[in-house]
């Protein structure tokens, strides 16, 4: 008997979309304490703070069978002042930060460039929180980006302002282009 490891199945099919169910929304929270309070320790217990009174929590499931499974994705937008939208808490579940691609019926659904060749997950969370800011009138949409991940934003249509020192880290302060970020066609 031959026993080989196998590959785990990892779905190509994914949808994003802000979280509005209960189950969606614990979700989105708990991948958050996973990433920057277990994982990264940026955090001790909890990230919440001020700008979760007002955020739109966005989320990305995988599409398996059909049917949505577990938050494997996260980021939040804000608006701060008028037109004036912020993204923040980006994060993808370590088993899903490989993803360089999505399959045709995700592009599609989500109605965003595929971005083969980058993190697909990550990437698909910045447009979906761009364009959905960009069609509830954003002029303008920023961040402030963990210090390795600027390249991967500046990959994805974003110019880089100045760097910054938060919770502890280094960090670059970066705006989009809206220009790259259609608005979103459906808010939802």
């Amino acid at each position: 008997m031959i026993l080989e490891k196998f590959r785990r199945f990892q779905s190509q099919d994914y949808v994003f979309k802000i979280a509005k169910s209960a189950e969606d929304v614990s979700g989105f929270h708990q991948l958050r304490r996973d990433i920057f309070c277990k994982e990264q320790a940026v955090f001790e217990d909890d990230d919440i703070d001020l700008f979760d009174e007002a955020m739109i929590p966005i989320v990305c499931k995988p599409i398996i069978a059909g049917m949505e499974d577990n938050v494997i994705g996260c980021v939040r937008i804000d608006e701060r002042e008028p037109g004036v939208w912020y993204g923040s808490r980006l994060g993808v579940s370590s088993e899903y930060r490989k993803v360089r691609r999505f399959s045709a019926a995700a592009t599609v659904r989500n109605q965003q460039p595929c971005n083969a060749g980058l993190g697909a997950i990550g990437a698909g969370l910045i447009y979906k929180a761009v364009s959905t800011a960009n069609a509830l009138g954003c002029r303008e949409f920023l961040a402030t980006v963990q210090r390795q991940n600027a390249r991967f934003f500046e990959r994805l249509h974003w110019q880089p302002i100045r760097p910054v020192h938060l919770h502890g880290l280094e960090h670059m302060f970066m705006r989009a282009d809206l220009n790259y970020y259609k608005p979103a066609v459906r808010v939802a």
